[in-house]
């Protein structure tokens, strides 16, 4: 296992069909995941996995490039933006998801029948704002957002200003990457009515406090993109991941020497923007705050484990200490779909 650079290809993938049906409170049609993944090799059009560091006042501008253009390229009608110092902020012809990264200040919002909306309590960080074309924020004092431009209208029911930490209709629902009993996870847009109360679909975000996630990938087709916005982290922290994911799913070809380098680990800050691109393995370890974001939303049972696979290559190998792949053991005992 190595320590990641910030970046590196995407290698993936094969196919394999899984079907899951969406669960009681959602629309009438059912809506399927696959794990077909796409083939590997050069042919493939490999996305990597992203890392940008927008702590700073200059942050990391080459990677936050690299890192939106593959968005943007691989998710038609979407565009991301960082802004350090947002004072105010007008929304064109599309919507607009505001994630408050830094500071806090009283802010309104100017509507385009122009109407007032002001924030009660100060906007701060972990806060999300919804505009509608032709809106505008208004921040009293800079805040760090990250924007994401989105295809799809927000429904009239959907709250301006969406607060994990004030919003009494938001409470914690552990889950995904955050079982444990008491787990602070708050959906804060979802994909279905039964999980949280405000749906939207081109987009999904819940903020979670991640101490042992279960290690997954989401599957090229009928899969998301995802991405972690870092707010808090303890010392030691880090997120594994892989981008060998079809050699991971065949354990049993897998050598002692490709071992070596099938996971990686990046360490984390406060302020990193980690770009997971479909198909890439993940699991956070050691205590991360984290906006988890989906485009599009996160839709059920695209969320496909792997640690018994891991735990089996380290059986099979005989792999131990430092030459064992990390896998969480609570996962591990077979086939985990969510």
């Amino acid at each position: 296992m190595k320590i990641a650079d910030r970046g590196g290809a995407l290698a993936v993938l094969v196919a394999s069909v899984l079907a899951a049906a969406v669960g009681t409170g959602c629309a009438a049609t059912q809506d399927r995941a696959t794990s077909a993944l796409e083939p590997s090799g050069a042919e493939a059009g490999r996305t990597p996995i992203r890392v940008a560091r927008l702590a700073g006042s200059a942050g990391h501008p080459a990677a936050l490039d690299a890192l939106r253009a593959d968005f943007e390229r691989r998710n038609p009608g979407y565009a991301l933006d960082w802004r350090p110092d947002l004072r105010q902020y007008h929304a064109g012809a599309r919507s607009v998801v505001a994630f408050v990264q830094t500071g806090s200040t009283p802010a309104s919002v100017l509507r385009a029948d122009g109407g007032i909306l002001t924030c009660e309590p100060e906007l701060t960080v972990g806060d999300v704002v919804l505009l509608r074309p032709g809106e505008s924020l208004d921040a009293k004092r800079g805040l760090g957002a990250v924007l994401f431009e989105v295809p799809q209208p927000f429904a009239e029911g959907l709250p301006t200003f969406v607060r994990p930490d004030w919003d009494e209709s938001i409470t914690d629902t552990p889950g995904g990457c955050a079982e444990e009993t008491g787990a602070y996870r708050r959906i804060l847009l979802t994909w279905l009515p039964a999980i949280g109360p405000y749906v939207y679909r081109a987009l999904n975000c819940h903020r979670v406090r991640i101490t042992d996630s279960f290690a997954h990938y989401h599957p090229v087709i009928g899969g998301f993109d995802e991405f972690y916005l870092v707010q808090m982290v303890q010392p030691g922290a880090v997120l594994y991941t892989s981008e060998a994911t079809t050699r991971i799913l065949d354990p049993t070809s897998v050598t002692a020497e490709e071992a070596r380098d099938l996971m990686q680990v990046h360490e984390l800050a406060v302020g990193d923007l980690v770009y997971l691109p479909r198909g890439t393995i993940h699991r956070g370890v050691g205590g991360v705050l984290a906006q988890v974001i989906t485009v599009p939303g996160f839709r059920p049972g695209a969320e496909i484990g792997v640690d018994h696979h891991l735990r089996a290559i380290n059986e099979r190998l005989k792999l131990q200490g430092d030459a064992a792949l990390p896998y969480r053991a609570a996962s591990s005992e077979g086939a985990v779909v969510k």
